[in-house]
């Protein structure tokens, strides 16, 4: 008997225990359903079209402008590539150039080959970039370029080398490192080398001899004289007019309209080259 009145207590202590365990596990269900928030409604649904609808005029514009240059003539095409690899100095593939000017050069063979052999562009197989004559890149290297050149190198072929070649050949000669003059004949400058090592004195007399020397009016008169001393001219005048007769062209120049500050009883003098003895005068 005393066995099962113990088998009998535990069995109450078990279901018990089982009531406890029960509330305690629909007490968390109750409260976990309290925390959570309710699902947002969706909003009702509305056929009303967008209030800015979608304009396609600016995009119309662009095709129209891609389509205007891709059907321009070659030159053109090949002009505007040019023109940015100049500008920014960088290599493109045809991909970069179809973006950057739109200018298809894949889909036109003449553009592409037509860059191939411009001497102004230098093509590697896969990219274009631009081709200076003088491959220079800052101011010392312009400088160094300049001094191999002791006869003079012409600043039209210096103008392409890098963006601010023009900025520096005016420093170098404001710094008396070269000499900026003027061709006689084609009006050009001329960058000649000033050597500080090879120090200059020359005599006021000899200075106003030079600029009272009268010139010729005539470029072939020049010429001759420069022969007559031993010099070989660096322009060829009768060749240059017999080459103008043969295409056409007069050779004698047009007449220009009487100017009041210069008469035909001047003299022509080497006053026109200030700049060589600029540096001369306290000298």
């Amino acid at each position: 008997m005393a066995l099962q009145e113990k088998l009998d207590r535990f069995n109450k202590q078990q279901e018990k225990c089982q009531s406890m365990l029960s509330n305690i596990a629909g007490k968390s269900l109750s409260s976990r359903a309290a925390a959570a928030p309710k699902p947002a409604s969706a909003p009702p649904f509305s056929g009303a079209r967008p209030s800015a609808p979608v304009k396609f005029s600016n995009d119309t514009e662009r095709l129209q402008h891609i389509n205007s240059i891709r059907k321009s003539p070659v030159g053109a095409q090949m002009k505007r590539v040019i023109d940015i690899l100049f500008q920014t100095r960088q290599a493109f593939t045809p991909e970069q150039i179809n973006e950057a000017c739109y200018v298809d050069v894949n889909g036109n063979r003449d553009v592409f080959e037509g860059l191939r052999k411009n001497p102004k562009v230098y093509y590697d197989g896969k990219r274009f970039s631009y081709k200076a004559k003088h491959d220079v890149k800052n101011k010392n290297e312009l400088l160094v370029l300049i001094r191999k050149f002791i006869e003079g190198i012409a600043v039209i072929d210096l103008k392409d080398a890098y963006p601010n070649v023009m900025e520096d050949l005016q420093a170098l000669k404001a710094a008396g490192q070269i000499w900026l003059l003027s061709n006689f004949d084609s009006q050009e400058d001329i960058a000649f080398p000033n050597d500080p090592r090879v120090p200059i004195k020359v005599d006021d007399d000899l200075k106003e001899l030079f600029r009272s020397i009268e010139l010729p009016r005539d470029m072939l008169d020049i010429e001759k004289d420069l022969q007559k001393n031993g010099m070989k001219p660096a322009t060829n005048t009768a060749k240059r007019r017999a080459a103008a007769q043969v295409q056409g062209f007069s050779a004698k120049p047009k007449p220009k309209q009487k100017n009041k500050e210069f008469s035909k009883k001047a003299k022509l003098t080497n006053a026109h080259l200030p700049d060589l003895f600029q540096n001369l005068k306290n000298s």
